[in-house]
């Protein structure tokens, strides 16, 4: 774990010191992105590394998908995020000696990620082998204003008591088709591919280089090019060329002490399916001109103007605990760079900062991501969600080739088609659907989009709600069965009755009814008709939802609570995660949860569930829960607060702010857990804020946990700004007016007084005239407790 290498900083992560050991961990933290291009925090001379990694959201290459036995419906080939030509490269020759943290005598290497202007910035003190001083700064961005474009500056000086000269040779590089390193081990680590790319088109100016590539199977296009600023002495040489793999732009020159050479590294990316090689050409050698006649000063500018924007109005400020308040906004930082300028693209599960799951998108996107976008960056938000409107032929082909009705969403994708092999946790995972709506629906509620919910919202109900009605079937008794499914738990596949996807199920048929009611036309265009309508109606009325009278509680779904319960005192500590240590049949059939399942449920849809049995249905399921998933903690921490357990909350919600950051998986390496990163979030606004949406009104019950002395957090409803301001007996609530012309809203801003509630207490909250309101005390709670050794990692690092 590195929970120890950053020092504690509010607004940076600072890396005093190089660990060579820890450089895949760093690489991901580090990782530069904007939704569009993605570039990982590898060192400028690109050696050491662990994982070299430039990516483009959703450029993929096919690969064959292998089964020792096939089956029918199951999936021909998969998709794999391309490693696209590195552009970060920056050679350093020093007298012949190259730059390499692992010869000579580093002197000093620190590097600081600052999260509100947005730089990575390295400053390196070297001695060569041959005993001759350098120091270099770099500074590293991927713009947030022009979506194609990165930029390095890097400056190489000599020191004034370095005692001699020294011939420099700074060689930058656009390199394609990198030697990827073999992975082997955890099968979730993405499959590694030899030369995707196929040469098409090089040139070379005299301060850059251009070249353009295609995939071999999905024949996708990509461009890149770079062109330099170079700044140093008046005899310093510059020359460029260009191969097929390789472009370089070369700067000599002999550096006296106290001298110094500085090159501006200006990047452009671009591509496509359909577009011609010279269309692609053109359109990086567009925004490569942008980025030239910007500026390295005008896009840090840009950079800064952008996220002083965001944060705001998505900054959360913690009082008390340094470490969780640096944590919280390396989290927010991450979400955005991860979806952005994504712009009706997918948002993987790593983001753009490496190649784990194969760069695919999951229903985490839709769960854990986007509301954080909905509530503080709702048109990144809708953005996303019509990305899954673009795949929704597919979807329907899907469903159709497995005998069903409506659509059928991928489980693991990045253009649509289905990437996941495995069908008990892939194809009978169809709770991916009522996520989907789900977040149509939250969407909507949140920003009262009415042109998003005409446009995307009614085909996107409509086709889920048709799967579900085609899924499932009324028993002899009318009830609403849906038998032989997998919920979020993966470790119970092939379930009857799942509670959370019944749950969702039932959501997602009433939404479309009652979408197709507001939009009779795009009904009509969609062959909706009254019965059809009225038959989801009786459906969502009749849904099967367990209950286990002798337990008092909601089984996780038919008969879970009759399973043999796991050996959680004969499990090893090295035998988690199981899933890597233990077939699935036996975890199938027996009561040990990887992630939250039926306590998802409890928090998605929390108006399913009494406060009663929402605290024993929590108290019994944190018996069981093993969080062998990144998700789990967030929503954990959700549930902890509603039922009173607020230093739990608190455990909970630092373990899923530090996921990264100390490396609690110990896979960051392949990429941030961006769910996890988002789930931060949500266990401090739902959480520790209380926040739900009930009927298009917004309500909150915040309480804190001891080492939470306050919390202020702002959320975006319906083109309206809610500041809370809570402490330990009070909570102050401002409505801040938002920019008529926000990038932050989908709607139109609003100044119009907003009805808002507090511990169930009605209030109308004006623009101008703040609120504030006393806490009730915290109801009593019993005691909860976890499997043997799964106590919240945060709590065992501390003890």
């Amino acid at each position: 774990m590195i929970s120890n290498v950053f020092d504690v900083d509010p607004w940076a992560v600072h890396e005093p010191e190089l660990d060579v050991d820890l450089l895949g961990q760093t690489e991901s933290l580090f990782a530069l992105a904007n939704g569009h291009v993605g570039m990982r925090g590898n060192l400028d001379e690109g050696e050491p590394h662990r994982m070299p990694g430039t990516y483009l959201n959703s450029f993929f290459e096919s690969r064959p998908l292998p089964y020792a036995e096939g089956g029918f419906g199951f999936p021909d080939e998969g998709q794999t995020l391309v490693n696209v030509p590195n552009g970060k490269l920056i050679r350093l020759l020093v007298d012949d000696e190259p730059l390499d943290v692992r010869y000579g005598q580093v002197h000093a290497h620190e590097r600081t990620l600052d999260l509100r202007s947005g730089l990575l910035t390295r400053h390196v003190e070297w001695t060569s082998p041959n005993g001759q001083r350098v120091d270099v700064t770099s500074q590293r961005l991927v713009s947030f204003s022009q979506r194609a474009v990165a930029a390095i500056s890097y400056e190489v000086s000599i020191p004034e008591d370095a005692g001699s000269d020294a011939l420099l040779v700074v060689q930058s590089e656009l390199f394609a088709n990198e030697q990827m390193p073999q992975i082997e081990g955890d099968p979730r680590v993405a499959a590694a591919l030899t030369d995707p790319l196929v040469p098409e088109h090089h040139s070379h100016s005299h301060y850059g280089a251009r070249m353009t590539h295609q995939t071999r199977r999905s024949e996708l296009r990509v461009g890149a090019a770079m062109e330099h600023q170079v700044f140093g002495p008046d005899d310093v040489q510059v020359e460029s060329s260009c191969s097929n793999n390789v472009g370089r732009t070369t700067a000599i020159c002999r550096l006296q002490p106290g001298q110094s050479l500085r090159l501006v590294k200006f990047l452009s990316y671009g591509w496509s399916s359909s577009r011609s090689q010279p269309a692609i050409v053109d359109q990086v050698e567009a925004a490569l001109d942008a980025s030239l006649y910007t500026g390295w000063d005008g896009l840090v500018a840009a950079q800064r103007e952008y996220l002083d924007a965001f944060w705001a109005r998505a900054d959360v400020e913690i009082d008390g605990d340094p470490r969780l308040q640096q944590a919280i906004r390396f989290c927010l930082f991450h979400v955005l760079q991860a979806g952005a300028r994504a712009e009706k693209r997918a948002i993987g599960a790593k983001g753009l900062t490496g190649q784990g799951y194969d760069g695919h998108s999951l229903w985490d996107t839709e769960t854990f991501v986007l509301p954080v976008f909905m509530f503080t960056q709702p048109r990144a938000a809708a953005d996303a969600l019509r990305w899954r409107h673009s795949t929704l032929e597919i979807a329907e082909a899907h469903a159709a080739h497995l005998g069903l009705k409506g659509s059928a969403f991928a489980w693991r994708t990045i253009r649509g088609e289905e990437c996941s092999g495995y069908w008990p946790a892939g194809t009978a995972a169809f709770h991916v659907n009522a996520d989907i709506a789900d977040a149509v629906l939250r969407h909507v509620a949140a920003t009262a989009d009415n042109d998003f919910e005409r446009e995307v919202g009614v085909d996107l109900l409509v086709a889920t709600a048709r799967l579900w009605r085609s899924l499932g079937h009324h028993d002899s008794e009318s009830n609403f069965r849906i038998d032989g499914v997998t919920g979020p738990d993966e470790y119970s596949a092939v379930a009857d009755n799942n509670v959370y996807t019944n749950l969702m199920a039932q959501r997602n048929l009433r939404g479309a009814a009652d979408v197709a009611v507001r939009h009779p036309r795009e009904a009509e265009r969609l062959g909706v008709s009254s019965e059809e309508i009225a038959s989801w109606r009786a459906a969502a009325n009749a849904m099967v939802i367990p209950w286990d009278e002798k337990l008092g509680i909601h089984p996780q779904a038919e008969g879970f609570t009759s399973h043999a319960i796991w050996d959680f005192e004969g499990t090893p500590e090295d035998h988690y995660p199981l899933l890597l240590n233990y077939p699935y049949f036996d975890l199938y059939r027996k009561q040990v949860v990887k992630q939250p399942d039926l306590v998802l449920a409890m928090v998605q849809c929390p108006d399913s569930f009494t406060p009663e049995q929402k605290a024993e249905n929590f108290a019994y399921y944190e018996r069981v829960t093993v969080r062998d998933s990144s998700l789990s903690p967030g929503t954990l921490a959700v549930m902890a607060a509603e039922t009173g357990h607020l230093d739990l909350a608190y455990d909970y919600l630092c373990e899923s702010a530090q996921m990264d950051l100390a490396d609690l998986e110990h896979n960051v390496r392949d990429g941030i857990h961006l769910a996890a990163l988002a789930s931060s979030w949500t266990a401090v606004v739902q959480g520790l804020g209380g926040m739900r949406t009930h009927n298009g009104r917004l309500s909150f019950a915040p309480r804190l946990p001891s080492a939470v002395s306050g919390l202020r957090f702002r959320v975006l409803w319906r083109g309206r700004s809610i500041h809370l301001d809570v402490g330990h007996g009070e909570t102050t609530y401002t409505l801040e007016e938002v920019g008529e012309h926000s990038p932050a809203t989908a709607g139109t801003a609003s100044t119009e007084p907003l009805d808002l509630s507090h511990h169930e207490e009605q209030f109308t909250l004006t623009v101008g005239e703040p609120l504030t309101f006393d806490i009730p005390p915290t109801p009593p709670h019993g005691a909860i407790e976890q499997p043997p050794g799964r106590a919240p990692l945060f709590r065992r690092l501390h003890q």
